[in-house]
């Protein structure tokens, strides 16, 4: 009887495993708490098999042997399953990241091609500036001379070594301390645009001349618009005389 039962037991092992191969390949992952499929198809299989070889005992321990190893290969098909996952992540990320560092060296190289562009443009211009006009006693910038002077200011961010001098001037009417203290603050508001387009203040020179440099055209409206103005210039350095500062 012990015999025929260890038989039914090992037969019902045999049978329960092998009937599981085909069964378990599409069934790697359940739900969670919910009992595996491959280790209710052992269980059933050995229940069968040793209900034929062993009897009512048989049919229990075939049951209970084949329902374990249904589980057993339904855990590691589970692991299985799980490492293959990871490991596709793992080689979708590092895709991801491998990309994402060759646009970042495109963009860098990139911004070095602009950058030594604009550097060879400057250099081969002895001065680059432009003037800003003003009306009669008055400092504050026009409204059409900010789109000119904001991108003067981004074109000396851009080059480093680039210096911006910024010279206040005024027409000959009034007093030379007046003047000066107008053509002052006009130089002022006009280095406050060019910091706001991104230069560094420490690389703008200004200077205030006020009527100093204004000519004798007494009573001449339009030699006096001429003279009320700021004029900006960008230099490097060495190519051009450097204004000092005042």
């Amino acid at each position: 009887m012990k015999t025929s039962m260890l038989r039914a037991t090992a037969l019902s092992l045999a049978l329960g495993a092998g009937t599981l191969a085909p069964a378990y390949a599409g069934e790697a992952a359940d739900a969670p708490g919910a009992g595996s499929k491959p280790a209710d198809l052992g269980a059933v299989t050995g229940m069968a098999v040793g209900a034929v070889a062993g009897g009512p005992i048989g049919a229990v321990l075939g049951g209970v042997t084949g329902a374990l190893v249904g589980d057993r290969y339904h855990r590691q098909a589970q692991t299985r399953a799980a490492l293959r996952a990871d490991l596709e992540r793992s080689e979708a990320q590092r895709a991801e990241l491998l990309q994402s560092v060759a646009q970042l060296d495109g963009s860098l190289a990139a911004a070095r091609v602009r950058s030594a562009e604009l550097a060879a443009t400057v250099s081969r211009t002895d001065q680059l500036g432009l003037d800003v006009s003003f009306r009669t006693d008055d400092d504050s910038v026009a409204a059409q001379a900010m789109s000119p002077l904001l991108k003067l200011g981004a074109l000396a961010a851009s080059v480093p070594q680039a210096q911006l001098c910024v010279a206040g001037y005024a027409d000959p009417r009034g007093s030379e301390a007046y003047n000066n203290e107008l053509s002052l603050r006009r130089a002022a508001n006009v280095v406050a645009v060019l910091t706001s387009a991104g230069v560094p203040r420490e690389r703008i020179i200004v200077e205030a001349h006020g009527k100093s440099a204004a000519g004798n055209a007494d009573g001449d409206l339009d030699a006096y618009a001429l003279e009320r103005r700021v004029t900006v210039r960008l230099q490097l350095p060495g190519s051009g005389q450097v204004a000092e500062r005042d």
